[in-house]
Formats: structure tokens, C-alpha cells, sequence
């Protein structure tokens, strides 16, 4: 939880400034971590390609052990 919460601060300061946040909801047991974004962040066109591009990225690049990421309130539209 530690290396993820590292992570995620990398990029939150690019959220923050958008009036947005994200927060981890949970590791599971098979190293799949579950985040919701909050603020901004829940309704923006963008969410998309911020998780894609910004989130998934940093925490597949700085947690190896996570296995994937998964958001839980939007769906991914690739």
C-alpha cells in the first residue's frame, strides 16, 4: 500500500490542480487495485485517458507487484 500511495502522489498534483483527487478503494488479494476518482476528476471527459496515461502508468512503472488497475466508478471506453 505504501509503494502505491507513493506513486499515486506523483500524479496527484496534476489532478489537485484541476480540482480533482483520486483514492485507492482497494488491493485484492490477486494484486488488482481498485482507485476511485473524486472532485473533478468523476465527471471529466478526460478521466479516460488521465487513467490510461497518468494513473495505470505510475502505479504499473512504480508497483510491479499490482497486477492491473481498475477504476470503479467510470467504465473504460478503449
Amino acid at each position: 500500500m505504501e509503494k502505491v500511495v507513493a506513486a499515486l502522489d506523483e500524479i496527484r498534483p496534476f489532478l489537485n490542480a484541476d480540482g480533482g483527487d483520486l483514492s485507492v478503494v482497494e488491493i485484492t488479494d490477486e494484486n488488482i487495485l481498485h482507485i476511485e476518482f473524486t472532485g473533478a476528476c468523476s465527471s471529466c471527459s478526460m478521466n479516460n485517458m488521465t487513467f490510461k496515461n497518468g494513473v495505470e502508468d505510475a502505479i504499473m512503472r512504480l508497483v510491479p507487484e499490482i497486477r492491473s488497475v481498475e477504476p470503479v466508478n467510470f467504465s473504460l471506453t478503449f
